[in-house]
C-alpha cells in the first residue's frame, strides 16, 4: 500500500508541473492573440480600399491583363496551404489539411493537376511524411507574420502564375499554374475558426469579409500614365495584401485555438490532481486502518497467550 501511496504522490507532483506548463501556455496565447486580432483588423479597411480601386480599374479600365484572365481549359492549380509552425493548437492544423484534401480532390476530379506550396512546418511534414511533392515551404513565422513574408510568397506564386507554358525563357513550362487556391483559416471569435478556401488568380475581387459593399458606387479614377501600368503595378500589391490577410487570420486562429487546447489541458489536469489526490486519501486511509486492525490483532493475540499462560 505504500508503494502504491507513493506512485499517486509521484502521479500528482508530475501533474502539477504539467499544470503549470500549460497554464503558462495559455497566458502566452491570450497576450499575443489580442495584437494578432488588432492587426487583422487593422488591415481591412486598407484591404476594402484597394478591392474597390481594383475592382474599379478591371471594370472599367477596358484592358486585358495577365492576373485577371481565366484560362478556358485549365490544366494546373497551385495550392498554398497556411498552417502553424508549433503543435499543442487542438484541431486547428489537422483542420485546414483536411481542408487542403478535400480541395485537392476537387481539383483532381476536375482534370487539374496540383502544385502544393506550404507554410508552417505541420503541413510541410504532413506532405512529406506521405512523399507527396511540395514544390516550396516557408515557415518561421506562422503565429507572427509580417508583410514582408506576404511578399515573399506572392512574389512566388505570382511569379509561377505569370510563366508562360509556350515560352520556355520565361521560366520552367512545367511550373506554370492557371490558377491559385488559399487554404486557411478565418478567425470569427475565441472560439470558432474555420478553415475556408478562396481562388485568389485569377483574381475574383468581390470576395470575403474585406470586399466592399455591393451598393458602394466606385469614384471616377482617372489612370496616369496608362490603365495598364496602373494595373502591373496595383494587382501584384492586391495579390500581396489578400496573402497578409490571410496570414494574419491564420495566425490570430491559430493563437486562439491554442489558448483554449491549453485551457482544456489545464483544466484536465486539475481534474487529475483531484482524482489522484482522492484516491491517495483512500490508500492512505485504507494502510492506516490496516495498521489499526494488526495492532489491535497483535494486542488480542498477546492477550489471549498471557491469559493462557496463567
Amino acid at each position: 500500500m505504500a508503494t502504491s501511496l507513493r506512485e499517486y504522490r509521484a502521479k500528482i507532483k508530475s501533474t502539477q508541473s504539467m499544470k503549470k506548463i500549460t497554464r503558462a501556455m495559455e497566458l502566452i496565447a491570450a497576450s499575443r492573440i489580442v495584437k494578432a486580432q488588432q492587426q487583422a483588423a487593422a488591415a481591412t479597411p486598407y484591404a476594402r480600399e484597394l478591392t474597390r480601386a481594383v475592382s474599379a480599374l478591371a471594370t472599367f479600365g477596358a484592358v486585358d491583363h495577365k492576373l485577371l484572365t481565366e484560362n478556358p481549359e485549365p490544366k494546373r492549380a497551385a495550392v498554398l496551404v497556411i498552417s502553424s509552425d508549433r503543435g499543442l493548437a487542438g484541431s486547428y492544423s489537422s483542420s485546414v489539411l483536411k481542408e487542403s484534401e478535400r480541395l485537392v480532390e476537387k481539383l483532381h476530379a476536375e482534370g487539374k493537376e496540383v502544385d502544393m506550396y506550404v507554410t508552417g512546418r505541420k503541413a510541410e511534414a504532413y506532405f512529406r511524411f506521405r512523399q507527396r511533392p511540395v514544390v516550396q515551404a516557408w515557415n518561421g513565422f506562422s503565429d507572427r507574420p509580417g508583410y514582408a513574408n506576404a511578399r515573399e510568397i506572392g512574389d512566388v506564386l505570382t511569379s509561377a502564375f505569370l510563366i508562360d507554358p509556350e515560352d520556355p525563357e520565361t521560366g520552367d513550362p512545367a511550373r506554370a499554374v492557371d490558377e491559385l487556391h488559399i487554404v486557411f483559416t478565418r478567425f470569427r471569435s475565441m472560439i470558432s475558426q474555420t478553415p475556408e478556401v478562396i481562388r485568389l488568380l485569377p483574381l475574383e475581387v468581390v470576395e470575403g469579409t474585406e470586399a466592399p459593399e455591393s451598393v458602394d458606387v466606385y469614384p471616377l479614377y482617372e489612370f496616369e500614365p496608362s490603365a495598364s501600368e496602373v494595373l502591373d503595378a496595383l494587382l501584384p500589391k492586391y495579390v500581396n495584401h489578400r496573402l497578409y490577410f490571410c496570414l494574419l487570420q491564420a495566425a490570430a486562429s491559430e493563437l486562439a485555438a491554442r489558448q483554449q487546447a491549453m485551457k482544456n489541458a489545464t483544466d484536465n489536469a486539475e481534474d487529475l490532481i483531484q482524482k489522484y489526490t482522492r484516491i491517495a486519501n483512500q490508500a492512505r486511509q485504507a494502510g492506516i486502518t490496516q495498521e489499526i486492525s494488526e495492532i489491535v490483532g497483535g494486542a488480542n493475540a498477546l492477550a489471549d497467550a498471557t491469559a493462557g499462560s496463567e
